[in-house]
C-alpha cells in the first residue's frame, strides 16, 4: 500500500511563505501525475496544483501566480512552495496521485492569520 505523508505546514501571517513537502513510498511520484489538494474548514478536498511528467504544471485560479509545485523523483518528494499566503489558504493540505488517488495519507495543517 502506498503511503503518502505531507509536512511543512504551520501558523503564519498574511503575506508569509511556506514550503510543503510530500513523501511517498514506492515509485508513485516518479510514475504518475501528482497533485496537491486543500481541504478548507467545512469544505471538501479540492485540487489546487498538479504536475505531470515532472514538468507540466497546472494551478487553480485561487493560487495561480503564488504557489509553485515541483517534484524531486530521486527523493520521492513533491513540493508546494506557497508565497503571499492569504487567510483563505487556510486548510489541511494533502498530496496524491491524479487521477485515481491512492489512500489519503496524513495531511499538513496550514493556518494563515490576518
Amino acid at each position: 500500500q502506498v503511503q503518502l505523508r505531507a509536512s511543512g505546514g504551520g501558523v503564519v501571517q498574511t503575506g508569509d511563505s511556506l514550503r510543503l513537502s510530500c513523501t511517498a513510498s514506492g515509485r508513485i511520484i516518479s510514475a504518475y501525475a501528482m497533485g496537491w489538494f486543500r481541504q478548507a474548514p467545512g469544505q471538501s478536498r479540492a485540487l489546487i496544483a498538479s504536475i505531470i511528467n515532472g514538468i507540466t504544471t497546472n494551478y487553480a485560479d485561487s493560487v495561480k501566480g503564488r504557489f509553485t509545485i515541483s517534484r524531486d523523483a530521486d527523493k520521492k518528494t513533491v513540493y508546494l512552495q506557497m508565497n503571499s499566503l492569504k487567510p483563505e489558504d487556510t486548510g489541511v493540505y494533502y498530496c496524491n496521485r491524479i487521477p485515481n488517488p491512492e489512500s489519503w495519507g496524513r495531511g499538513t495543517q496550514v493556518t494563515v492569520s490576518s
